[in-house]
């Protein structure tokens, strides 16, 4: 990928503060990969395509530990967790032989485990010592008939938003608009209902969350003809250019594939979110407004009625238990904001929200949730966010996981809101799960008994100022 590539994916048009003075998403900083590189983004947002092969072309270390690496989960295949890397040494790399490496480890996928395709991800060392994967790619894929589609994403390009981008690039570049969408099966058709072929994009199937939303869409007679990637399948991402509309779930992860289809094929997109009631409610109602069909949006209207109804009789004992609590959102991107949406429906308090990923649409999104003057913080550093939470008077610290461990040694109680999670809050049965996650975490006896006083003399209990 030339300078000039990587230029066009910072200037992105769908980005509203492109348009201002300082146009553009931000250079890439050293240490700017600190949160994951080029190379860790393009696997996030493709490696959920669960019938495909995903080779890393490099050394092992880039390979990681493949299995769950994002907690993506899939309805059927699960080629998709399984690790495979070209495993270049220091002798291929001196010898020139990471091509040819390439070439015979895309064979051996094929042979064994007869993917819908393969994807080939660049990395750093094979970027820099000139190995071309998308020639490689073409005379593999001509050779045993299989797609394979090379992803030119090495590490030192940016950050992970940067891979993400760089993955949208890819498969609209070589996948997206190759084939097109099967028919309606009969039995899916009901009398009076016109189904609506739509997109979810930056939708990653986290813990099998989406799961809980999908049945609405069923219901509504909306066909999901790809959720990009949780949960898709190769031949569900080639006829992507088919849908009449996109939501764009995580405004980060693939913006420039809903633009593009947008300008290429005419499909209107818009942002929205499935954390909370109020924005599962919105999302389903934009979902009706751009199709502008009267009849889904009476039974759009109908089915919000009655699923808000039942959430909010199921909320109501967790409501009491969370009325007032204090809590610190430490995220990025759709999260920095859907989460303080999800938590003002359960009646609790936001104190402050991180943005270490946001984009800039993201950040107002929180001022319009929480005011101008609220707290947003963009710094990692543990020892500063506990004080932070510590400031703010926090009842819990909803952030990834590398935080745990400081949270209860802070006596903080904490939730894991990443992609590590065990449960999952999406939709109107997710908010339930996630009150009971909060009142589990912020009730648990262990904070009572941590705080009394010791038993013995000229000892004092457990301060919340402990740092461990």
């Amino acid at each position: 990928m030339n300078s000039q590539e990587i230029q066009a994916l910072l200037d992105e048009p769908a980005c509203a503060h492109n348009h201002g003075a300082k146009s553009g998403c931000a250079k890439g900083q050293p240490g700017a990969t600190q949160g994951g590189c080029a190379f860790d983004g393009a696997q996030i947002a493709l490696l959920p395509i669960a019938d495909a092969a995903h080779i890393v072309h490099g050394p092992i270390g880039c390979a990681g530990s493949s299995w769950d690496m994002r907690g993506s989960r899939s309805s059927g295949p699960i080629l998709y967790r399984k690790g495979m890397t070209t495993d270049l040494s220091e002798v291929d790399v001196i010898m020139g032989r990471g091509e040819k490496r390439l070439f015979f480890s895309i064979k051996e996928a094929i042979d064994k485990y007869r993917p819908a395709a393969v994807f080939v991800y660049n990395t750093c060392v094979t970027a820099l010592q000139g190995d071309d994967i998308e020639v490689t790619a073409k005379a593999a894929a001509e050779r045993w008939g299989v797609p394979v589609v090379p992803v030119d994403c090495a590490g030192f390009y940016g950050g992970k938003s940067m891979g993400n981008r760089i993955a949208g690039e890819t498969l609209y570049k070589h996948v997206i608009g190759t084939r097109e969408p099967e028919p309606i099966p009969d039995a899916a058709q009901r009398p009076g209902i016109r189904v609506h072929d739509i997109n979810l994009i930056g939708e990653y199937n986290i813990v099998g969350e989406f799961w809980r939303v999908a049945p609405l869409f069923d219901e509504l007679g909306l066909r999901i003809l790809c959720t990009l990637s949780g949960d898709a399948r190769f031949h569900e991402v080639q006829s992507m250019h088919r849908a009449e509309v996109n939501m764009v779930v995580c405004s980060k992860a693939m913006l420039n594939v809903a633009r593009k289809l947008q300008d290429d094929y005419g499909a209107p997109f818009f942002e929205g979110s499935f954390y909370g009631i109020d924005d599962t409610s919105q999302a389903l109602r934009d979902f009706a407004g751009h199709l502008h069909d009267r009849d889904l949006t009476a039974r759009t209207e109908a089915l919000i009625e009655r699923e808000e109804a039942a959430a909010a009789a199921a909320l109501e004992p967790w409501r009491a238990r969370l009325r007032g609590k204090r809590a610190l959102i430490f995220s990025g991107g759709v999260k920095s904001w859907s989460v303080i949406s999800a938590l003002q429906d359960l009646q609790m308090t936001v104190v402050a929200s991180g943005t270490e990923k946001s984009t800039e649409e993201d950040k107002a999104r929180i001022r319009k949730l929480m005011g101008e003057n609220t707290r947003m913080i963009d710094d990692n550093d543990q020892t500063a966010l506990m004080a932070t939470c510590r400031e703010y008077g926090a009842d819990i610290l909803i952030a990834g996981g590398r935080y745990l461990q400081a949270a209860l040694k802070s006596g903080i109680p904490f939730l894991d809101i990443n992609h590590e999670r065990d449960f999952g809050y999406a939709g109107y049965t997710g908010i339930i799960e996630l009150a009971k996650q909060l009142s589990y975490a912020i009730d648990n006896p262990v904070w009572s008994k941590l705080h009394k006083p010791a038993p013995w003399p000229g000892r004092s209990g457990f301060s919340r100022d402990h740092r461990g």
